[in-house]
Formats: structure tokens, sequence, C-alpha cells
């Protein structure tokens, strides 16, 4: 039924979960699967060794995250497309969907700022909202 989909992950543990059920379904339909990794960047830092800071603890943790995530796929002989971008998350991960022509996209419901969702509103919602092709979102 799906020929390409997408997972976003930010390494939080509903988007594992989003991605174990993101494999499940490629494995099942034969699809490619990608996964992307937002490292946001903050738009108004006060230093920018605050950014310096930030981007080596970010690379740190999405490099741990791409290692779990592969792991997984080859355990499960899925093959794993991984991307790994700066900038807004809800706004990259639906342009490289539009750019990967994915016919899926899999979220988290909630990632690691959960407090930021309740006061701002949720990223997997604008996800929701903004992506042209269907969009799963796992709890």
């Amino acid at each position: 039924m799906f020929a390409k989909i997408l997972n976003a992950n930010d390494g939080s543990e509903t988007a594992f979960r989003s991605f174990s059920l993101a494999m499940s379904l490629a494995k099942r339909d034969g699809a490619e699967l990608h996964m992307v990794c937002v490292e946001e960047i903050p738009y108004m830092p006060e230093f920018v060794q605050e950014v310096e800071v930030l981007d080596d603890k970010t690379a740190r943790r999405i490099d741990k995250l791409l290692q779990q995530a592969q792991a997984m796929a080859e355990a499960e002989q899925v093959k794993l497309v991984t991307h790994v971008l700066k900038g807004h998350p809800v706004r990259d991960i639906v342009r490289l969907g539009e750019e990967l022509k994915a016919d899926l996209i899999v979220i988290g419901a909630v990632g690691h700022s959960a407090l930021y969702e309740r006061l701002i509103g949720s990223r997997a919602d604008r996800i929701v909202q903004l992506a042209k092709c269907p969009v799963l979102v796992v709890k």
C-alpha cells in the first residue's frame, strides 16, 4: 500500500514507537523507509557560543539516535535512509516529505519538548495540517 514512508524522530520514547510502527509498515509493504532528525536552531540566541554548544550536544544526541535506529532496522532487515537537517522541525519535515514524495509520514504525538507543545501547540498537529500526504501520529 505504501511505497515510501518518512518517519520523523527526535529520539523521544514516542518517536521510537512511531519508528517501530513505520518499520513494520515498510517491511509489510516492501516500502522505502526514510527517517529524518531535525536539529532545531534557536531563532534568537544571546551568544554565538550558545549555538555552538547546542550544536555539539545535539550532534552527539543525533548520532546516538541514528545508530539505535540503524540497529533496529538491520534487526528487522529493513533498509533505512537517514536525513539530518538543521532548521525548523515542522517546516523541514513537511518539505522533506514533499521532496521525497512520501506516501506516509509517521510521527510521535509528543516529543522532547512536551512543555513547549502544551504552551505553543503540538508540532505533530502542525505537521498533520501542513503535510500533503497522510500522517500517522503514534501515542
